[in-house]
């Protein structure tokens, strides 16, 4: 059992080291008084079948109903009983769990929070009593604009690609879902070779991995075989492809517009797209923002991302406006793609973006949590730490050129998907 010290920048010098089992420890030594263990599992809602959509997610809420050693609800109480914190998030393609501890209880509670998630019970009884927490849950979020839009846009966005799903799942799905089915799905998706467990906080690293290490070996694994469904890349839209909804409970028109872009698989591709959407859409004086909202006043509000998922992106623009200035709300942004495509981006604009991603990086590393998650996400899906570092980097060779080769690549003004949501 090695630990590679990978030469990296100052400010962070994680070690990763590689069990028998195929489970992954990252560990740093960090000066702040306190310590964050962040488990991330390559398993979301974008590996189930239509037929248990949403299994990842009830899942998630389904770990801290106990196990042999701990009772339902030990768990927490045992966090809580020492000031500690613990959560979790399930995504399309990861779910992780964290705690953050004092750095004296990181050997007392690392244990246990590897415990909940290995050796999950799933017993009958609170299966059905969660099911009807996870069904509030579905239709909260059925009754939350934001997220209605966002459902539609990516029905659009994707056609095949399980990134189309809602993560929670369909009402009618988590209805029938049976709890063996549950622990099935645990059992083979759970896997040491699916794990990357995360420690960073004032501890030595030789500590952390020692007590990381010991959790997992005392937390009986079978090694199962593993069948992660692939599926190819959709290729872009050649025409403009709209949905129009009617959506009484809004105030304003909502206006979303995605094109079909790279994914994490092919990360060298996503800088481009990542500085492109910061120029149109990121701060005030970013063009869509500066020219929709503040000087032509079309819009109430406006903003670009570039989403990358594991096997494809979706580069989102979303607006709200007044029902009549829909039209020219559209063929505004397309007119905006248009100059991205025949005109370099000045300097001054790039120089904004790189200024900006460099102190976002630097604000974003400053707790033992935000490192934690940083080094867990890319080695989740990308199964390498140098983008955790180099990200600024990346971004500070993107070129105009480069951005204008980006924009003709992916952005097409005249095809894209179009969702629009009306009050009336």
């Amino acid at each position: 059992m090695t630990s590679t010290l990978l030469p990296f920048s100052r400010l962070n010098s994680p070690t990763v080291h590689k069990l028998p089992n195929g489970l992954t420890i990252i560990a740093e030594q960090m000066p702040v008084e306190a310590i964050n263990l962040n488990l991330w599992i390559k398993v979301g809602s974008a590996v189930e079948s239509d037929a248990i959509n949403g299994m990842a997610h009830f899942l998630e809420h389904m770990i801290f109903k106990g196990t042999e050693q701990l009772a339902s609800g030990e768990f927490e109480r045992r966090i809580e009983e020492r000031g500690a914190v613990t959560n979790a998030a399930t995504s399309q393609d990861y779910t992780h769990y964290y705690i953050t501890t004092a750095p004296k209880d990181f050997a007392e509670l690392a244990p246990l929070q590897i415990d909940v998630v290995f050796n999950a019970n799933i017993p009958d009884d609170a299966f059905e009593r969660e099911r009807l927490v996870v069904l509030e849950e579905i239709r909260r979020s059925d009754d939350n604009p934001h997220r209605r839009t966002f459902r539609r846009a990516m029905e659009t966005a994707f056609e095949k690609l399980p990134y189309r799903r809602p993560v929670l799942g369909p009402e009618a799905v988590i209805a029938q879902l049976q709890p063996q089915q549950m622990r099935d799905f645990h059992a083979s998706w759970y896997q040491p070779q699916s794990i990357t467990a995360v420690a960073v906080g004032n501890l030595p690293v030789e500590e952390l991995i020692a007590t990381v290490a010991e959790g997992f070996q005392n937390s009986q694994t079978s090694n199962v075989e593993m069948h992660h469904s692939a599926s190819g890349q959709e290729t872009a839209f050649t025409e403009i492809v709209r949905r129009e909804f009617i959506d009484e409970s809004l105030q304003q028109a909502r206006l979303v517009m995605v094109w079909r872009v790279p994914g994490l698989n092919q990360l060298e591709q996503t800088y481009g797209l990542d500085v492109l959407a910061a120029i149109l859409g990121h701060g005030r004086t970013s063009r869509l923002v500066r020219d929709l909202r503040e000087e032509r006043g079309l819009v109430s509000a406006i903003s670009v991302s570039n989403m990358s998922n594991q096997l494809q992106g979706a580069f989102y623009i979303s607006a709200k406006c007044a029902v009549e200035n829909l039209p020219a709300v559209e063929d505004a942004i397309a007119q905006h793609i248009r100059i991205l495509q025949t005109e370099l981006v000045s300097e001054k604009e790039i120089a904004r973006v790189r200024r900006r991603v460099a102190n976002r990086f630097i604000f974003g590393n400053e707790t033992p949590s935000d490192r934690a998650g940083l080094y867990g996400y890319y080695h989740s899906l990308i199964g390498d730490l140098e983008p955790a570092f180099n990200y600024p980097n990346h971004i500070q060779s993107q070129e105009a050129p480069d951005l204008l080769l980006a924009a003709n690549q992916y952005l097409c003004p005249d095809a894209y998907g179009v969702v629009v949501l009306k009050p009336y």
